[in-house]
């Protein structure tokens, strides 16, 4: 299978902290793919070194055989980057936005694609409403949208759904699904195991910028979930709730 995306010994620090301690990992094409840590594991730094926006200190990353580094505008026009943060300018419409975003990478008159992304994302009802009027969930659907303009062969979501209510979560996640079933590359940075458990088929966990466990997510589940938890109780194994007792056994 090929690789969508190559990642070899990447090291970043900001000053004295070291936000990547040489990350590798290979994402395959068509794959849906999950980055999974606490807040300030290394996710969206990692991320940010692929999207070109951070330059890492040492190692490589490519995207569909582009080098990020070497032959940037390349890589950049394979990626989609749904970022954390909703920055946009207010005094443009929906549309306006996209529009604008399709021009950043030279791509004019995609009227009908912008339609249809729209359309996908329950949005064309608001396309020609300014971005300051939107909800905060609208404007986390707009930032998916103009990652799709330019047809990209590989999605990044950092932290999507972070803020956003249980309905636009589960409207998003079949959006992007269907991208998936399609043959898009999907790679999604998280904290929730149950949202990487539902949509990844392989997962890395990020620790301190390191990876410390890699593995189909069928794999880490039953890793993690078969942990024992020791406790000591003061009335024994007969103090507890009988749904536990039975699982119980005493030391």
């Amino acid at each position: 299978m090929s690789v969508a995306v190559s990642i070899s010994r990447v090291e970043k620090c900001f000053g004295a902290l070291r936000a990547l301690a040489g990350v590798s990992l290979q994402v395959a094409e068509g794959e849906f793919f999950g980055l999974l840590g606490p807040n300030g594991a290394g996710k969206t730094t990692l991320i940010s070194c692929l999207a070109g926006l951070t330059r890492p200190d040492s190692g490589t990353l490519s995207v569909m055989g582009h080098d990020v580094r070497s032959d940037y505008r390349s890589a950049r026009r394979q990626l989609g980057v749904v970022p954390q943060e909703l920055v946009f300018d207010p005094f443009f419409s929906v549309r306006e936005t996209l529009r604008i975003q399709s021009g950043y990478f030279g791509i004019r008159n995609n009227d009908d694609w912008i339609d249809e992304i729209l359309a996908n994302l329950d949005l064309t009802a608001k396309a020609d409403v300014n971005m300051r009027r939107l909800s905060g969930g609208m404007k986390r659907r707009v930032l998916v949208a103009q990652a799709l303009v330019h047809k990209p062969p590989v999605l990044v979501l950092d932290e999507p759904t972070a803020g956003v209510d249980v309905e636009l979560r589960q409207g998003l996640w079949q959006f992007v699904r269907r991208l998936n079933q399609d043959g898009h590359t999907v790679i999604l940075t998280t904290h929730y195991l149950e949202e990487a458990e539902a949509l990844c088929g392989r997962i890395a966990m990020l620790k301190q910028g390191q990876v410390v466990a890699l593995d189909t997510t069928r794999n880490l589940l039953a890793r993690y979930s078969g942990q024992t938890l020791n406790l000591r109780l003061a009335g024994g194994a007969a103090s507890l709730p009988d749904a536990l007792r039975a699982r119980a056994t005493e030391s």
